[in-house]
């Protein structure tokens, strides 16, 4: 017996039992606030039935739960085999709710343009690292800020009770709004470490509980859900397939494999397995797999969460198993409809508080980002930041803008993110800003704790 076969690399050991099963829970209560929320986005944005919301929850548990065992386990060229969480990205929301909301299109249009992206950018993986020279951080910190800053009207929206409540701005919705935000700076302040990776989640958690305590929460929802039922393909239809919606897709993924190349890279430094070329392909050709499969089963794109990453560096637990028990979690959960309920009958005002911390992390993580691109010693960078965050607020100021525009570019132009994204990559080709006053970033525990709170770049 070769001592390689005595003892295993780290990350290919299986904990006991007991010891796998605690840790697997950690993963999953890290990044479960982050997950939940995207499908919530796109139910309130849509003004879904409650039981499409919950099934949007059961069906983004059941993908991260799917996408995450095959970039854990692998499967042929699939999967970097590393102890990775994968998560819904927000780079994608605002291009999904700006696909649904196009008459003829709808939900299916947004799986249509996610499966079809993913199988377009399957083969590109080995080019992602000349898009590192269009893609650089003045464009990726300010997608990630305009992400942010145009999630923020929907985080203001929840808080004040929901954009069409009757109670808009009470005081009732405003003090739970406030509750749930001030849990979550003080667990962020005096918290233990794991906890404070927690602290969006704990944060929703007391909210609702004061919200029911308050009696305005509505279980109805609830007791109407079935007691099991299994995630199903095309529960919402058969996928429509257009071409705009396809082409802003793809944008999307391009960008979510750009970050996750440095952060699967990083993440083989820190578990003390470096990243080959080979093992970066595998990972990225899993993240475009995993829009294919959140097409098929209801939800959208995934990428690895920066959170749990911080909880591998955090706990020094390298195992790939402990993320493949957080990934059985996830899929057992996604077989309860009532908890999706559950969740789904969270107040809006106690959603909102965790929102206007969760998006402004999103941001502020842009901000982080574009602070390594020398904006005090660039002209150029800083006309590249201040026209593409112009032209990208655009939708969100005002949704009469491009009204007359032709609807098949309705998708792309009624996405704020990707406006923004494509004008700082043309920007940034026709300016071609001095890298010398760039500055690397830095990246270590502190990087990658709560403040980053999903995988976007940081």
């Amino acid at each position: 017996m070769t001592s390689e076969t005595a003892y295993p690399h780290p990350v290919d050991a299986v904990p006991p039992a007991g010891a796998l099963g605690a840790l697997a829970l950690q993963h999953v209560l890290t990044m479960y606030a982050g997950a939940i929320t995207v499908p919530l986005i796109v139910a309130s944005a849509l003004k879904l039935p409650p039981e499409h919301a919950a099934y949007l929850v059961s069906a983004d548990l059941f993908a991260c739960g799917l996408v995450t065992l095959l970039q854990c386990l692998g499967a042929g060229p699939f999967g970097i085999r590393l102890p990775i969480m994968m998560g819904v990205t927000f780079v994608g929301v605002m291009p999904a709710i700006a696909i649904a909301g196009q008459p003829g299109l709808g939900l299916q249009g947004v799986y249509g343009a996610a499966i079809a992206a993913g199988l377009i950018v399957i083969p590109l993986v080995s080019f992602v690292g000349r898009l590192r020279s269009v893609l650089t951080p003045t464009v990726t910190g300010t997608a990630m800020l305009l992400i942010g800053l145009s999630l923020m009207g929907v985080a203001i929206d929840w808080a004040a009770g929901g954009q069409d409540a009757v109670d808009y701005g009470s005081p009732a919705n405003l003090l739970l709004a406030g509750i749930t935000v001030a849990t979550i700076l003080l667990v962020t302040r005096f918290a233990a470490s794991f906890l404070q990776n927690c602290a969006i989640l704990i944060g929703m958690a007391v909210g609702y509980a004061l919200a029911i305590a308050l009696g305005i929460v509505d279980f109805a929802a609830v007791g109407t859900a079935p007691a099991l039922q299994l995630v199903t393909p095309f529960h919402f239809g058969l996928p429509i397939f257009d071409l705009a919606a396809i082409a802003s897709m793809v944008i999307v993924l391009l960008i979510t494999l750009v970050e996750s190349s440095g952060m699967l890279m990083m993440l083989g430094d820190a578990v003390g397995r470096p990243v080959s070329t080979r093992d970066l392909s595998r990972g990225l050709r899993a993240d475009g797999m995993g829009a294919v499969i959140g097409g098929l089963f209801n939800s959208f794109p995934y990428t690895s969460y920066a959170q749990n990453i911080a909880l591998v560096s955090m706990t020094g637990v390298r195992s790939r198993f402990v993320c493949v028990g957080a990934a059985a979690i996830l899929l057992g959960l996604a077989l309860f409809p009532k908890l999706s309920a559950l969740v789904a009958a969270m107040p809006p005002s106690v959603l909102g508080g965790a929102a206007l911390v969760l998006f402004g992390m999103v941001a502020a993580s842009g901000i982080r980002s574009l602070a390594t691109t020398g904006l005090d010693s660039s002209r150029e960078n800083v006309m590249i930041v201040a026209v593409s965050l112009g032209v990208g607020l655009i939708p969100t100021m005002s949704d009469r803008f491009f009204a007359e525009a032709p609807v098949v570019l309705a998708p792309f132009l009624h996405s704020g993110v990707l406006l923004g994204i494509v004008t700082a990559i043309a920007l940034n080709l026709l300016l071609r800003p001095s890298k010398a006053a760039a500055r690397e970033p830095s990246i270590d525990n502190t990087t990658l704790s709560t403040a980053s709170p999903v995988h976007t770049g940081g």
